[in-house]
């Protein structure tokens, strides 16, 4: 894989849990892997008062478990925290940007670097458009010269309606080129995420039945076992509908769904997964209830920084389509929700049964055949399908042919922040959210909210944590996946 070339990434909010969790953890693991750019100067930036030695210290905390995972020695810490450094500044004031500006210059001089600069928005998304704009006042949005560029990752979520995300963007557009600005989405980082789109692309078996004359049904599906935890105060104004279903599962559909591009370039791919969201079949207002389920597992308003009257669901199951040659006819379900039985992510294809059915246990009482593709735990491929038990008679017993990923390599299988920072140092914009493609996926779930707030308290099902979501979820006509049993 060719190095990104040398920058310096700039962290905003810095001394946040996404810094010390996700995004230094990760940069080790590639350097470890020499993945990063010979000169990489990592610059943390936040309001608490922090020397560069000071920041390397509170980071180590989050560092010495990968060099103790890895058996490293204690030189290859000492090694990659030279690269990081720290300015403390209020960056929710544009006159505290010069000093922003300055630091960058000395490190710039320091380590010999080209005019590249990464901007990581790891902040509250209040932050987004604040940020931004000063970056643009103190002429910090272009490079100095022309061969050198400017770069800005952002965090989801991405707007909390069509509306606001129209907005996020024009404002971004307006500051940085579309090709400069990647929308971050950690699903797209999955290796099995990815792998949808080769076992499509790559193998004739399944092209030849990736269409409504061979499904019956999709199912996405994304539970977990934990309730909110400590993100009570962001998760009450999200919802599972813009937590999981807005980004992640909408992403995962597309993948699914999406034609073959002509070339495999960011472009070309984004443009088919745009084509998918606007393909999807929106809802009618009189259709929301009968295709929508929203539900909250009892004891929720009862978490840390949850409204004690609140009307959040932790919970979605629905049914949709895709109108177009491809799907039409083909219903699509999505389903999420914490406080389930398992901690999962996985896309079900559902093939079609056989016209008649000969033998005692053929289809089990659903679809026949299944292709499960999980994306967690295990990252995984199975085909599901019938053969005859042992002895004497016909019966047929349904059968798994497994995959498990990381059996392709004893290699190392990088997390999905490690993928999506290479990319976006190399600006690969593949994995990233382009503003069409939000604004499309918006449209579609904005009636449902707008719904939802119209009805109140009214349709919001209780479920017992530990089970498997309300029992109106029946009503939506989904097959039961036995493999998981997450989900009616």
């Amino acid at each position: 894989m060719r190095k990104a070339d040398n920058q310096i990434l700039i962290i905003f909010g810095a001394s946040g849990d996404l810094t010390g969790r996700k995004l230094l953890p990760s940069l080790l693991e590639l350097d470890v892997r020499n993945l990063l750019p010979d000169r990489l100067v990592i610059l943390g930036a936040s309001r608490t008062e922090f020397t560069d030695e000071a920041f390397r210290e509170e980071q180590c905390k989050h560092l010495l478990p990968i060099v103790e995972k890895e058996n490293l020695p204690k030189e290859k810490l000492d090694e990659f925290l030279k690269r990081v450094f720290y300015v403390a500044f209020n960056s929710m004031d544009t006159a505290e940007y010069p000093k922003l500006k300055e630091k960058i210059k000395q490190l710039r001089q320091m380590a010999d670097l080209p005019d590249n600069i990464l901007y990581y928005l790891a902040t509250p998304p209040s932050m987004y458009e604040i940020i931004p704009q000063y970056l643009k006042e103190n002429r910090m949005n272009r490079a100095g010269d022309k061969s050198g560029y400017r770069r800005i990752v952002v965090e989801k979520p991405f707007g909390t309606s069509l509306e606001s995300a129209r907005k996020l963007n024009e404002h971004l557009s307006s500051i940085f080129k579309e090709e400069e600005i990647f929308r971050i989405d950690h699903y797209l980082g999955k290796e099995t995420v990815q792998n949808i789109l080769v076992l499509r692309f790559s193998n004739g078996i399944f092209e030849p039945l990736w269409n409504r004359n061979y499904i019956d049904s999709v199912e996405i599906n994304a539970s977990e076992m934990l309730g909110v935890e400590k993100r009570g105060g962001y998760y009450d104004k999200a919802g599972a509908m813009k937590d999981m279903v807005q980004n992640h599962l909408m992403q995962l559909m597309a993948f699914v769904a999406m034609e073959s591009p002509s070339v495999f370039e960011p472009e070309q791919i984004r443009d088919e997964i745009v084509k998918v969201f606007r393909a999807v079949r929106p809802y009618v207002s009189k259709e929301i209830d009968g295709m929508v389920v929203r539900g909250q597992y009892e004891g929720y308003r009862m978490e840390e920084n949850v409204d004690s009257n609140s009307q959040t669901e932790t919970y979605v199951g629905m049914k949709f389509f895709i109108d177009n040659w491809r799907w039409s006819g083909v219903p699509f379900y999505f389903f999420t929700g914490k406080k389930l039985p398992a901690k999962t992510s996985e896309v079900i294809i559902h093939f079609k049964s056989t016209p008649h059915t000969l033998f005692v246990g053929q289809c089990s009482g659903g679809s026949c055949n299944k292709l499960i593709i999980r994306i967690q735990p295990n990252e995984s491929i199975t085909l599901r399908f019938g053969l005859k038990m042992p002895g004497t008679g016909f019966k047929v017993k349904q059968v798994g042919m497994d995959f498990r990923y990381d059996s392709l390599a004893t290699t190392y299988l990088p997390d999905a922040y490690e993928r999506l920072l290479l990319d976006a140092m190399q600006g690969d914009s593949m994995l990233y959210s382009r503003s069409d493609a939000l604004e499309a996926s918006w449209h579609f779930i904005d009636p449902i909210l707008n719904h939802w707030k119209e009805k109140g308290v009214e349709g919001l099902y209780p479920y017992a944590p530990g089970s498997n979501g309300p029992e109106e979820t029946r009503k939506l006509g989904a097959e039961p996946n036995v493999d998981c049993g997450c989900h009616f």
